[in-house]
């Protein structure tokens, strides 16, 4: 079978996990980090951030919650 599927890039799942040093963020941001030097961005695949959490693990956590397929970005 080789047919071709045109894949919808507007209906993904996909969201993309990465690391975010706290120093880089707004200081309202940081004011609310506790402490923390890294918290975890979840973004869409347009790069719009959708979600900033505080471990890796909740941030995976929260996009399947979500229906979405979360990747970690290196």
């Amino acid at each position: 079978m080789h047919t071709a599927y045109q894949f919808n890039d507007a209906d993904s799942r996909i969201v993309y996990v990465k690391a975010v040093d706290v120093a880089d963020l707004p200081a309202e941001v940081q004011a609310g980090a506790n402490g923390r030097t890294q918290l975890y961005a979840v973004h869409d695949a347009a790069g719009e951030q959708l979600a900033l959490v505080s471990d890796r693990k909740m941030a995976f956590v929260l996009a399947r919650q979500h229906d979405y397929a979360p990747v970690p970005v290196h």
